[in-house]
């Protein structure tokens, strides 16, 4: 991979797109930041940016959702209480989504500003792979270095976040973004779907040997590590950066960033200008704090609640993929037709009935359904909230509110998980309690999406970029 030499022959290459009518047909802004397309881009960029969604999934279904969690609080963990090993790793995840608050802004607003996003998700990307690599390491009692080893994972994996999405407006025009963040969204949960599949018939593999989890676990990280990086080689060599950034247009680096510390104030101000922007990140936050603890927690939850064990988990989050490819797709279509805000709508509805039957739920085959219909629920949220935020910001501005985006929902994953291992830890390990507490942040966000008018904040996008 040689993302920044790319990085700058894309600059130039979009630049000159930008200008002539070339390959998606976008425009430069005052000859600075933004590019904004005007028709798809080839199927070549569009398959190599969706292709990292399918990357970076076998992290968060591996690391954050099925399988790493279960074993820092069952085996790195062993000799702490249920309850204290889920503050432990609630506060790390907590820590890790705090600097992504607290870096989101900056990285984003030098993205734009220096048009590299991707050599900045290069760096990142690296840093993630390495880091998962070293939680191969760690074993029984090493609670310390695998808390600051997964922090700095999830820091990275959380900065790529906002990063790849920020392509999205050079790739396609608004009214097609739909599609090709669906696209994304369900090659993401299909690449999930792959991972856990190859987890599962190994982890059964060691189970029929006789091996423990500290024993086959780490052989699972490194190979998420090896997925990660030869998934994400296509973003490397096929995606093309348009945008030219300050840089490109003459200033120096050192300028640049110090105008980014400025740009991040001007943000987060300029969004109050956007006010169905800004009324949907309140929504999203709502909403995010309960669907970010519900993907981190789900296995604890189906290992000390429900019984279940680490196949039968696995197994859960396969068909949770399953159904959220289905849900990022199906919905996705849907959201070019009705609306991304409607989307929205529908799949809070579907998180309310899944959290609530599976408070309920006492046996498997109950909570195998609420898992399902969460899943769906989650793969629509999350595609349908991508799309709308390239929806709802000028094409100029795409990486900052992106990366607002990105803040708001690492907020979230702070406010979020830290109240779900709180409540555990108060009412003396009862999760059933903690899980409750996730349905208050949906009904919030539902509340919340109703007065976000589309029509009304993609017109004021439009405009702005005119401007």
């Amino acid at each position: 991979m040689t993302g920044g030499n790319e990085s700058e022959d894309g600059q130039k290459d979009g630049a000159a797109g930008g200008a002539s009518a070339g390959v998606g047909g976008g425009s430069l802004q005052g000859g600075a930041v933004g590019f904004q397309a005007e028709e798809l881009a080839p199927r070549r960029e569009i398959f190599a940016w969706a292709m990292f969604d399918f990357a970076n999934s076998s992290y968060t279904t591996v690391v954050t959702t099925a399988i790493f969690n279960q074993y820092f609080v069952g085996t790195i963990c062993q000799g702490m209480s249920a309850a204290d090993a889920t503050v432990k790793l609630t506060t790390a995840l907590g820590v890790s989504n705090l600097l992504v608050v607290l870096s989101a802004p900056l990285i984003g607003a030098l993205a734009d500003a220096s048009g590299r996003k991707k050599l900045l998700l290069f760096l990142a990307t690296a840093l993630c792979v390495a880091a998962t690599a070293l939680l191969s390491l760690m074993h029984r009692g090493d609670v310390l270095p695998a808390m600051l080893l997964f922090i700095v994972s999830s820091f990275a994996f959380g900065s790529t976040e906002y990063l790849i999405a920020a392509f999205l407006p050079e790739l396609a025009p608004r009214e097609k973004m739909g599609k090709i963040s669906a696209l994304g969204w369900t090659l993401g949960y299909v690449g999930g779907l792959c991972v856990l599949a190859l987890c599962h018939v190994y982890v059964s593999w060691a189970q029929k040997q006789g091996q423990q989890a500290f024993q086959y676990v780490p052989m699972i990280l490194l190979g998420v590590s090896a997925v990660f990086a030869i998934s994400a080689a296509p973003t490397f060599i096929w995606l093309r950066e348009r945008s030219l950034g300050q840089a490109g247009a003459g200033r120096s680096l050192v300028a640049v960033i110090g105008q980014s510390f400025k740009r991040v104030g001007d943000t987060i101000s300029g969004a109050r200008r956007y006010r169905d922007l800004f009324v949907f990140l309140i929504s999203l936050f709502a909403f995010s704090c309960g669907s970010t603890t519900v993907v981190a927690m789900a296995a604890v939850y189906a290992g000390q609640v429900m019984g279940f064990s680490t196949s039968e988990t696995i197994a859960m989050i396969m068909l949770v993929n399953v159904a959220a490819a289905g849900g990022a797709f199906g919905l996705g279509l849907l959201q070019d037709r009705i609306g991304s805000v409607r989307t929205l709508m529908l799949a809070l509805l579907l998180w309310v009935v899944a959290i609530a039957m599976a408070f309920v739920a006492h046996d498997k085959v109950v909570f195998w359904l609420a898992a399902t219909i969460m899943g769906a629920a989650m793969g629509a949220t999350g595609a349908a909230a991508r799309a709308l935020v390239g929806q709802l910001s000028p094409s100029g501005q795409a990486a900052e509110f992106f990366g607002l985006w990105g803040l708001t929902v690492k907020l979230a994953a702070v406010v979020g998980p830290i109240s779900y291992g709180q409540i555990t830890a108060l009412s003396g390990g009862n999760y059933r309690l903690a899980l409750l507490s996730t349905l208050g942040f949906f009904l919030s966000g539902l509340v919340a999406i109703f007065f976000v008018n589309e029509k009304r904040g993609r017109q004021l996008a439009e405009n702005s970029t005119r401007h």
